[in-house]
């Protein structure tokens, strides 16, 4: 997800300060090469001043294989202890040798961190003793295990893999619990970030529904016959965001915005039928929560995800000019539009999902995922995307309370069954 404009410069506020002086909060960014993971290391360069070396600093780093020259810039910038990749020990042995050279131009000759390597290496990053934060920015549900690692360490964990969430929902929700923090879990995507500001105008009690905005894609308007012969280019033309492909795909198939439904109840124990989706082409009020006297209270912003990030990072505090605020000054119109479910049936799928729970969720978003990679090798036809989520759904007969084994057992099955329906 891209930045429109560069923020304003860091102001410092006494509970940044406050923060700096006590310490500043021991942070570790996995999927730290990825757009979610470089815009929460501009928000803590940003930050810098103010206050010793700043509200933040990042303790480790986490990133896939195919960006071991950003991660090397990275991990000297920062100086974290320890750095880490999902490759091999080949790739750890680049990714050492490229620090070290990339510490040596910046006259950082000391910096050695220690290097990680291997599938597990991001969930032991998670659980790193000396952090107090973790933004998990890794996308798929390959984010699962390092989300219940950083919440069974104990720390505060900003969730930008909602895959992790959906995948493993009641484990997550459990492990948050066990921290016995109840600002263990802090979201970052902008929908939920935004349901969590709005939910501080009133109590649980006093919550009718949560309205979450999406821009509609790049096929807002489009019938369901008219999708059938969309291309998986256009399908990566989005109209708000830059996102990698399987993100981006989701957003075009509103299968992006149907995970965020089940997000949403999962995170903030609403009811699935007290959960709506109104189409928002402008991007610019990202979530609303419906109070019951009647008063609805929307979180507005241009789209720029520094803002739900600096505030996770932050949470509960808010980071002076994390992102560009909205220009009054300007005429602006903001329009809202019905969801077309026919055309767009993934919501009232993950619903349906969600309602049977267990690990229907889980088979709902592995599914999805073989599915947009047929879209994309030209296998299949777009709508087929969610019509495969539907067909692997419907076999599924579930486990009702899944350990950890079960849910990733559940995801295998659904990944196998998936492809035996992709291949006809």
């Amino acid at each position: 997800m891209t930045s429109p404009a560069a923020p304003p410069r860091t102001r410092p506020t006494p509970e940044l300060r406050a923060l700096a002086a006590a310490g500043p909060r021991r942070v570790v960014v996995l999927g730290s090469t990825g757009s979610i993971g470089t815009q929460a290391l501009d928000v803590v360069r940003a930050t810098r001043g103010l206050g010793g070396d700043g509200p933040f600093t990042v303790v480790a780093l986490a990133a896939g294989r195919r960006s071991l020259e950003l991660l090397a810039e990275q991990a000297v910038e920062t100086r974290a202890a320890v750095v880490a990749t999902s490759g091999g020990g080949d790739d750890a042995a680049r990714l050492a040798r490229l620090i070290g050279e990339r510490a040596a131009a910046a006259e950082e000759g000391s910096y050695r961190p220690e290097v990680l390597h291997g599938p597990g290496a991001a969930a032991a990053v998670a659980a790193h003793p000396d952090a107090d934060l973790v933004l998990n920015g890794i996308t798929g549900s390959i984010g699962l295990a390092p989300t219940l690692a950083a919440l069974g360490a104990g720390h505060k964990l900003a969730l930008a893999n909602k895959e992790s969430l959906i995948a493993g929902g009641p484990l997550v929700k459990e492990a948050a619990a066990a921290t016995g923090d109840p600002d263990a879990l802090i979201p970052v995507d902008s929908e939920h970030s935004a349901l969590a500001q709005a939910l501080r105008s009133g109590t649980g009690a006093e919550v009718d529904r949560l309205v979450l905005t999406a821009s509609g894609g790049p096929f807002r308007g489009r019938t369901r016959a008219q999708l059938e012969a969309v291309t998986p280019q256009e399908a990566l033309r989005h109209p708000t965001w830059d996102m990698g492909l399987m993100v981006t795909t989701n957003s075009a198939s509103m299968v992006n915005k149907a995970l965020e439904v089940l997000e949403a109840h999962l995170l903030f124990d609403v009811p699935l039928e007290r959960i709506d989706v109104v189409v928002h082409p402008q991007s610019v009020v990202h979530s609303m929560v419906q109070f019951v006297d009647g008063s609805t209270i929307a979180q507005a912003s241009p789209p720029d995800m520094r803002l739900p990030i600096a505030l996770g990072l932050a949470w509960p505090h808010r980071v002076p000019g994390a992102a560009v605020p909205c220009d009054w000054t300007r005429a602006a119109q903001w329009t809202f539009e019905p969801l077309d479910r026919e055309a767009f049936p993934a919501v009232d799928l993950v619903k349906a999902a969600g309602e049977r729970g267990g690990t229907h969720p889980a088979v709902f978003n592995a599914a999805n995922e073989e599915a947009v990679h047929a879209f994309h090798d030209g296998r299949i036809r777009f709508p087929a995307i969610v019509g495969t989520v539907e067909a692997v759904l419907g076999e599924h007969e579930g486990v009702a309370r899944p350990d950890l084994e079960a849910v990733l057992e559940a995801e295998r099955w659904a990944r196998r069954r998936a492809q035996e329906l992709l291949a006809r």
